[in-house]
């Protein structure tokens, strides 16, 4: 090793030397650029506003609307004097400062942007080829939405093909030598592109789409002979692109083909198995393929990512461990060159030197492998490649300045990272004995897993692959159980099993479950599949008034000993209740996807909702449950503490059947309260296993009653009860104001005033604002409307768009949603499900009926599956504001679309319904921002994202006027809800002495002491 190390630093030198030969800055573009990534480099939070303004600037279209941004962004006077002025003569004569400050961001995409179109690609080609430089050329777009951007993608692949091909008729290799393995023409696939519906979950799916699209590529690219490369993203699309290229290039047709290549990005930590994995397929296959090693552009984004759902996650942490695994694949890659041809893609001269010398050391002619760099970055490390007589091939990207701003604004901070080696070389000066040095001598042994990252929960018998290592975090914080990753095949198959296992059950008959024992009555409510309607998921046992006196007599007799049990006794039921269920996660999920008809993806955060429930309530109530000194006095000893209320009668929707049952029975048991849960008909076995699920945690008998019934019988019985204390609702409209009247209403030999926690709809509107990025508002639309056939009550019903941009989002709008996948969500990738039952589904069609005497159909999909309780997905625009569609709830797959003048009149529209639950706005305007942040009238305010979602701890959910009573479930204060509050004050003083101490916290009032 010592002796390759030696050699590295040799070759490494001399690329130093040939390079110094030729000095050119980092940012070759002198002036505007230079000075601005010079101050970049200085001021991370100047970095992030000029890449944000960078990104925003190809929307707006009028001066005014630049030099405003600016102004927004840049105002801070912490920027330093050459910001301040110019923000400041920016604004004094706008119609000059705008379009010079379009045409300097314009100067800055072109040095990274090869060209706008293909005609302009081949002119920069041309320059490069003088230079004894290949190319590789990638398209940039907007994001895929559809498949009508899908099939404008594959069209535009088809003609830059053809166009390269034509204009590059007579090249010829720059080094001759081997030049079989490598054609002139090279063209970078994104697989993305060519399918708007992929979903990890579904592998299958997404190749049966790409597959046919591809191989009119492929077949046009062998008879030109051009080289077609399959683009990496991020890493959600990973396994699906790997075995996408390994069955196409498996065909009889391809199977003999040479000229096709596949990424593998070595900041992935299962990359080594990856690459491995491709060789012992490309044995077998017979034929020579080639791979590109690049270290990965998306760290941040999978990073992110990973946080936010609690994953493992897929990228090293540090620089240097990418570096080395780098270094490592690049040896494999060269150890199997008879089957493999290596690409090695990085601007890193120890990363080139590395596989120079390695090549050597194996006796690999230069000529057998290449050196790829990006277009716009690097040119001295290209021109002494080339003099070193390596092949180079420069990758290209091309496209218009507005889609091309994700790919400028990655460049940008590839070029200003702490860690970047063009940063280090050209803008720093680093020695060159520095950047040569081993990157295994530069990993630091505490830095493979940040702080930031652990999580605080810790989870017996874990699947590496879906969860994250969950460490203990401070009381004060609460890490959220991690969502299952269906980009593993893992994860997949346990999914398929589960509903297997689940299938067999169906039919089953669950018992009510009352002071403990299992109550079986001659009356069953059948609970069936909205998607097979003649299928049985099971029969609940039917609860009648006699079964409902039970219970609430079961619940006041275990109130006495339950009220005194110990806060951390009540914590630990619950902790061991969220351990089950996550032992049970496949069984519950597929549970509910029989049941209620929720894909996939939704099933499971479901069920990590209701473990999160369990968990974080029982944090929250370890911290409320002791008793706080109010005030330091001497003398005189004053706690403020906690008693539960009584008898908690909990009444669930069918929607978030395991979530909002567990979140708000959970919520009454730990507080000491007795609970009496009744879930909704429509989802009485997913009641039943949380049942199951707390009997095997060890519920004492009568703490947690089981009821199912019908709720207009059980439910009107026990909300008038003389013995129910609280009442906590989910659910309608409706039936919620009933609850709150009727509870109002004192009863003979009732000793409490009864609290109702009442959570009702919502009438969720999203603005778009004038400057939103068109394909992110398109996405967080689609799936807030759609996403479980628009059953939640934080559903997108209303879309707001600013006339200035409402034909452009339109006109993408709608081929999103004639893109969606409507089907059994029994299938993997499925978004849009039946709806619960046919009450439903009628209710919902007479809607969409209102919808077509009050306004324009725009959009109703018409491929639905012949049986089960499917609508389709339905947009109506033309709609006012005072139409039936614009103020009433409809629960179903069906949106609104309201054009508005400006975001004075998106707002009156937003807040002027009944409801205030959730609400939306995209924009890139950080003033219109907080002005939405102040003024949207909602419990839920979501900016740039979603309008659903909301998660345990971190998104405290509900919302107030008839959306509900204002209280907060996974919340801090949600609790309170469901305690009294009680002080008790003790004078401590005798004879004029009084302890000199008194603690902050003492132990709970109990007595008998346990």
């Amino acid at each position: 090793m010592k002796a390759l190390q030696g050699e590295i630093e040799q070759r490494g030198r001399r690329i130093f030397e040939l390079v110094d030969k030729h000095p050119e800055p980092l940012f070759s573009k002198a002036g505007f650029y230079q000075r601005l990534m010079a101050l970049s480099m200085r001021d991370e939070r100047f970095k992030v506003q000029l890449f944000r303004f960078v990104d925003v600037l190809p929307s707006l279209r009028r001066s005014g609307e630049i030099v405003g941004h600016l102004n927004e962004y840049f105002s801070d006077d912490g920027f330093g004097s050459l910001v301040d002025a110019g923000v400041r003569l920016a604004r004094i004569v706008p119609w000059v400062s705008g379009p010079i400050l379009r045409w300097n961001v314009s100067g800055m995409a072109r040095q990274f942007i090869a060209g706008r179109n293909p005609d302009d690609v081949i002119a920069t080609l041309r320059e490069r080829r003088a230079q004894k430089i290949g190319f590789t050329v990638d398209l940039l777009g907007e994001a895929v939405v559809s498949e009508a951007d899908a099939d404008e993608y594959a069209a535009r692949y088809s003609d830059l093909l053809e166009k390269l091909a034509r204009e590059t008729k007579n090249w010829t290799d720059p080094l001759g030598k081997n030049s079989e393995l490598f054609p002139v023409v090279n063209l970078s696939v994104k697989i993305s592109a060519l399918y708007s519906q992929m979903n990890p979950a579904d592998p299958a799916d997404a190749i049966a789409h790409l597959a046919p699209k591809l191989r009119v590529l492929l077949r046009r690219a062998r008879e030109v002979g051009a080289f077609i490369n399959f683009d990496m993203e991020s890493y959600a699309h990973k396994n699906t692109t790997l075995e996408l290229f390994k069955s196409i290039f498996a065909e009889a047709e391809f199977k003999d083909w040479p000229h096709a290549g596949i990424v593998i990005q070595a900041y992935l930590r299962d990359s080594e198995a990856d690459l491995r994995d491709l060789i012992n397929w490309g044995r077998k296959r017979g034929t020579r393929f080639a791979v590109r090693l690049v270290k990965g552009a998306y760290w941040d984004y999978e990073t992110t990512k990973s946080l936010q759902n609690g994953w493992d996650c897929p990228v090293y942490f540090q620089k240097p461990e990418s570096d080395a695994n780098f270094e490592m694949l690049t040896r494999v890659l060269l150890e199997n060159e008879s089957i493999v041809t290596a690409a090695f893609g990085s601007h890193n001269v120890r990363s080139i030197a590395h596989a120079q010398a390695f090549a050597d050391e194996l006796g690999i002619d230069a000529s057998r492998f290449e050196f790829q760099l990006l277009y716009g970055m690097a040119g001295p490390i290209k021109r002494a490649l080339v003099e070193m007589g390596y092949r180079v091939r420069e990758y290209c990207p091309v496209g218009e300045l507005l889609p091309g701003m994700a790919y400028l604004v990655r460049r940008l901070l590839e070029n200003t990272s702490n860690e970047g080696f063009l940063r280090a070389k050209f803008a720093e000066n680093v020695s060159a004995n520095e950047l040569l040095r081993d990157p295994r001598e530069l990993i630091k042994p505490d830095g493979a897993n940040p702080a930031p990252l652990a999580s605080a929960v810790t989870m017996q018998d874990q699947d590496r692959k879906n969860y994250a290592s969950l460490d203990s975090a401070p009381s004060d914080v609460y890490r959220n159980s991690p969502l299952v990753n269906f980009v593993y095949k893992d994860s997949q198959d346990k999914m398929r099993s589960a509903l297997r296992e689940v299938r067999k059950r169906f039919g089953e008959k669950y018992p009510l479950v009352i002071g403990g024992e299992k109550v079986w009555t001659d009356e069953l409510t059948p609970s069936v599949n909205p998607s097979v309607p003649d299928e049985i998921v099971g029969y609940g046992s039917e609860a009648g008034i006699a079964e409902a006196e039970r219970a609430v007599k079961a619940a006041r007799e275990a109130f006495d000993k339950w009220s005194r049990t110990p806060v951390e006794e009540r914590a630990r039921l619950l902790e061991r209740a969220a351990d089950i269920m996550e032992r049970r996660r496949y069984e519950l999920s597929a549970v509910e996807v029989f049941e209620v008809g929720k894909p996939w993806n939704e099933a499971d955060a479901d069920i990590r909702e209701a473990i999160d429930f369990c968990r974080f309530y029982a944090q929250q109530m370890r911290r409320l449950g002791r008793p706080k000194l109010t005030q330091r006095v001497p003398g005189e000893d004053s706690y403020h503490h906690y008693w539960p209320r009584g008898v908690a009668f909990v009444i669930a929707p069918w929607n978030f059947p395991m979530a909002i049952l567990c979140g708000m029975a959970s919520a009454g048991v730990v507080t000491g309260n007795t609970v009496i849960m009744k879930p909704s008909e429509q989802s009485i076995v997913c009641g039943a296993m949380l049942m199951q699920v707390f009997e095997e945690a060890g519920v004492p008998p009568g703490v947690l009653n089981f009821l199912s019934g019908h709720g207009s019988v059980i439910g009107a019985h026990l909300v008038d009860h003389k013995d129910v204390d609280l009442i906590a609702f989910t659910g309608s409209r409706e039936v919620g104001l009933k609850i709150w009247e009727s509870a109002g209403i004192t009863r003979p030999g009732q000793r409490e005033l009864k609290r109702v926690i009442c959570e009702m709809g919502g009438k969720n509107a999203i603005i778009v604002d004038s400057d939103a990025d068109v394909g992110e508002a398109i996405g967080y639309s689609i799936y807030s409307a759609f996403g479980f056939q628009g059953q939640k009550c934080s559903a997108l019903s209303r879309l707001i768009l600013l006339e200035e941009n409402y034909d452009r989002v339109m006109e993408r709008l709608i081929p999103a949603a004639a893109s969606l996948r409507v089907g059994n969500p029994e299938e993997s990738g499925i978004m849009v499900g039946p709806v619960i039952d046919e009450a439903a589904y009628r209710r919902i069609l007479d809607y969409i009926e209102i919808g077509k005497s009050e306004a324009t159909l725009a959009y109703q999909a018409k491929d639905l599956p012949p049986k089960g309780y499917f609508i389709p997905p339905t947009i109506f625009t033309d709609v006012k504001p005072n139409m039936r569609i614009a103020r009433e709830e409809i629960f179903g797959p069906v949106l609104s679309v309201l054009k508005v003048r400006d975001l004075d009149e998106a707002l009156e529209v937003a807040n002027g319904t009944d409801y205030a639950l959730t609400g939306g706005f995209i924009s890139r305007s950080p003033d219109n921002i907080e002005r939405v942040k102040a003024q949207l009238e909602a419990g839920n305010v979501y900016i740039n994202r979603s309008c659903t979602g909301a998660i345990v701890g971190r998104h405290p959910f509900g919302g107030f006027k008839m959306s509900g009573s204002g209280t907060k479930a996974g919340g801090e204060d949600y609790l309170l809800n469901f305690l009294i509050p009680r002080v008790v004050t003790e004078n401590t003083t005798r004879h004029g002495f009084a302890p000199e101490q008194t603690p902050e916290y003492r132990d709970e009032f109990l007595w008998p002491k346990p």
